[in-house]
């Protein structure tokens, strides 16, 4: 009996190669549009007259409408079609970016920030599931998800460089109009190299109560994440906000046992790993969150840095996750990923502890660089090899639900980081300014206790990735059905 042939190396070929950089430019515009406005924040509160709590809306509308619908997209996909999905939501991100740099009103804007998310809560899983269904040789998955991971990295922190060069440059508004050609761009290209995965090759139903409850819950939960520290957390909104939140989700995973179509089947928690991988990956976004949003603050409030400074403070981390998003590209064949899960979170965590020991005159040279470039080591280790240990295992069907549940754990992450670490961060200030500190000292201060949790936080994921699998990149379960000709 003659050994069977080996599947066909998609990424070799001339269409491969250009998928994929199709499908990771998606996710570097959704994920640079998470980072690239917060440093446009300040003009943009001056040229529009916003007050501070209309002015968050900005980011933290972006961030409500991703995280809260990311489970819905991810199901949308792969029923409807990834083609088809992805295509929408470009739409949408496109028409909502034109939108937000015209604006001239607060609400008209915040908007925007809203629509823009919803495009990319249907953008990326469909991405995503495309990638893993399409790349499905070992190497090839490996070579792809890794690739994924490394941009996603690298667009965190590219969104803070991009933000401040914009808005120093042609102004704030260029942070939305940016989007618009990029996604003319996709639309355009899309047609021509993904196929159209079409709704009878997929089965199943809608469970139209699981979504409502999934995404109510969920979509709560991040607002009352992001409220909490502007009403307090023992006050009363507060509390019936997140309880309520609690409420809707634990009535969403009963309602899952029960239904014959569930938005998110218990089925999928059985892939090996898949739930530690997920959990590492909320806990990551979590610390890595408090380095952008703290960092960014000390640079411009304490240092004095400008909104153009401050972007270019984050290039050699932007250069620094690219780089070594490719060399672990080339080792998870050999060493499988839940080493580099282990080793990436403990670099990334001890970078942030380093970090915490900047002072009021501190140098970015001596007191931010050094353990900025440290942190973005690990960080490019640990996104690639969770990403691909993530998505280990997966059948094709499920492909978008998968990427649609690591992308809401990365965003509950971030807001639950901006929530708790803001609060302990004020709550610290306001000690010290009690105490007779000068308000700098105060402020650095705060920085400071918020940075040092934000690290222990992030050596957290070594112990949770533990329990991931260590997938060296091999092909995940039978796809339902091979790709059909456009």
């Amino acid at each position: 009996m003659s050994a069977p042939t080996e599947s066909p190396s998609f990424l070799a070929t001339r269409r491969g190669k250009l998928t994929l950089m199709l499908l990771c430019l998606v996710a570097f515009l959704d994920f640079v549009d998470g980072s690239i406005v917060n440093v446009a924040l300040p003009t943009i509160q001056h040229e529009l007259g916003l007050s501070v709590p209309t002015l968050q809306w900005i980011t933290s509308g972006y961030l409500l409408t991703y995280g809260g619908l990311m489970l819905l997209g991810g199901r949308l996909a792969d029923l409807l079609g990834r083609r088809r999905v992805l295509i929408a939501g470009t739409i949408l991100v496109g028409a909502a970016s034109a939108i937000g740099g015209l604006a001239e009103s607060s609400g008209l804007l915040i908007g925007a920030r809203f629509a823009q998310g919803v495009g990319a809560a249907l953008m990326l899983p469909a991405a995503l599931s495309i990638l893993t269904t399409n790349f499905r040789v070992g190497s090839d998955r490996t070579t792809a998800l890794s690739v994924w991971g490394g941009t996603a990295g690298l667009a965190s922190a590219a969104g803070v460089f991009l933000g401040g060069v914009l808005t120093e440059g042609p102004g704030w508004r260029w942070v939305f109009y940016v989007n618009t050609p990029v996604c003319l761009l996709v639309l355009a290209v899309l047609p021509f190299l993904v196929p159209n995965d079409r709704r009878n090759e997929i089965r199943g139903g809608f469970d139209v109560f699981g979504t409502a409850l999934a995404t109510g819950g969920l979509m709560l939960l991040v607002y009352g994440l992001v409220k909490a520290p502007e009403y307090g957390w023992s006050d009363a909104r507060t509390i019936l906000q997140l309880g309520l939140a609690v409420a809707l989700l634990i009535g969403f995973v009963f309602n899952e046992r029960v239904t014959a179509d569930p938005l998110v089947p218990p089925s999928i928690f059985r892939v090996k790993g898949l739930a530690a991988a997920n959990l590492t990956h909320l806990t990551l976004a979590a610390g890595m969150l408090a380095m952008f949003f703290f960092v960014t603050l000390y640079l411009q409030e304490v240092l004095g840095y400008g909104e153009f400074q401050a972007g270019n403070a984050y290039l050699p981390i932007s250069l620094t996750i690219g780089a070594v998003a490719g060399v672990t590209a080339k080792i998870i064949g050999k060493t499988g990923t839940r080493p580099l899960i282990v080793v990436g979170s403990v670099i990334s965590g001890l970078g942030l502890i380093w970090l915490s020991r900047i002072s009021t005159d501190g140098s970015y040279l001596v007191d931010v660089l050094p353990p900025m470039v440290f942190m973005s080591v690990g960080l490019g280790v640990v996104f690639v090899a969770n990403t691909t240990a993530a998505n280990a295992g997966v059948p094709a069907e499920q492909a978008g639900l998968a990427a649609a549940l690591l992308n809401t754990g990365q965003q509950i992450g971030g807001a639950l980081s901006l929530a708790v670490l803001t609060a302990v961060a004020t709550s610290h200030t306001a000690a010290q300014l009690t105490a007779g500190d000068a308000p700098l000292d105060a402020m650095t201060s705060g920085f400071r206790l918020a940075l040092l949790i934000g690290g222990f936080i992030t050596l957290s994921a070594a112990v949770i990735g533990l329990r991931t699998v260590n997938s060296r990149g091999e092909t995940a379960a039978a796809p339902a059905a091979e790709p059909v000709a456009v």
